[in-house]
């Protein structure tokens, strides 16, 4: 099921009650069960599309919505002949029923009232050739040609930015009933709240008809294709999510890599630093030691000057010969 876009064009001055009767005519009501017995309690919703008459235009119809996850709309498109209508069903899913009861628990209605759901139907005129002549879903032929006319139907709306399209949008309303007040819920022609229906008995190959049998295999091979584009439509999330856990992986290896290499080149620099500053130390030493050495030297010759001066030759004469002799 599509979700709704932006797409508001208008057939010139037309608006969709020209073309088609929408019931109910702004809301959507669904009505959840506080129910601890167990029982399965789905919220339904029951929108009625009706060709007005007065012409013998074909009216071709899609619903969307913003939350495809949340509903399950059977039928979302279809073909409305002139004067003819379509029941389209509306299931809310259980897993989210829960959701907006939790929501309830904790903040109330108030939680409920503000809902941003919404539905939109679109439609627009089709050729008599596009629509063709009513096909007979008992019938091999008709199942297969009703099989055409919603890939064709598909295709027509995959290309609607090129269409005459007139839209209506639909608000939505979550109203929580307690399990003993769900019989007195509001009712109308266009809600109904009910458990799902009672499934009719199973029937066996040998009590069908020809007919009943043509119309269950088509039946199931509709089903089988909505089962088959909901599978297409998991893959290609699957393999979205894991491109982006691969992507993820890699950024991560890439930034970690780079981490060490920089921690190396700093331990590299520190190691050096500290070599040249080892090296500037012992030089320092051996000019401290020179020095010291050159003070000394000077400070014996002018203590032999000195000695000379007062006569005391004896002793310098004993220090040359002590040098001499060394």
């Amino acid at each position: 099921m599509a979700s709704v876009d932006n797409n508001n064009s208008n057939a010139g001055e037309e608006s969709l009650s020209d073309l088609l009767e929408v019931t109910p005519d702004s809301a959507l009501q669904f009505f959840l069960t506080k129910d601890d017995s167990g029982e399965a309690s789905t919220p339904k919703c029951i929108m009625t599309l009706k060709h007005p008459g007065g012409n013998q235009d074909n009216i071709a119809f899609k619903v969307k919505t913003t939350q495809p996850r949340r509903y399950l709309v059977r039928p979302n498109q279809g073909l409305i002949a002139p004067g003819g209508s379509e029941t389209v069903s509306i299931l809310l899913v259980e897993k989210d029923k829960q959701l907006l009861l939790n929501s309830y628990n904790r903040l109330g209605q108030s939680a409920l009232d503000h809902s941003k759901d919404k539905f939109l139907v679109q439609a627009t005129k089709v050729s008599p050739d596009f629509a063709g002549k009513p096909a007979d879903s008992s019938s091999v032929e008709g199942a297969k040609a009703n099989k055409e006319l919603a890939e064709a139907l598909t295709t027509l709306w995959n290309t609607s930015s090129e269409l005459p399209v007139v839209n209506k949008k639909l608000h939505v309303k979550h109203v929580v009933v307690e399990s003993s007040a769900s019989s007195d819920a509001p009712k109308s022609s266009s809600v109904t709240f009910a458990a799902p229906p009672a499934l009719p008995p199973i029937k066996t190959m040998e009590n069908m008809t020809q007919e009943q049998i043509l119309t269950e295999v088509s039946n199931l091979r509709r089903r089988y294709d909505e089962l088959v584009a909901f599978s297409v439509n998991l893959t290609a999330e699957r393999d979205i999510l894991n491109n982006t856990l691969e992507q993820t992986k890699r950024d991560l290896n890439r930034e970690m890599a780079l981490r060490a290499s920089l921690e190396n080149t700093s331990s590299s620099g520190a190691f050096k630093t500290a070599t040249t500053a080892s090296r500037s130390n012992q030089s320092d030493g051996f000019r401290l030691t020179f020095v010291q050495t050159f003070i000394l030297a000077l400070a014996c010759f002018v203590m032999g000057i000195r000695m000379a001066a007062r006569g005391e030759v004896g002793f310098v004469v004993m220090l040359s010969k002590l040098f001499t002799d060394k």
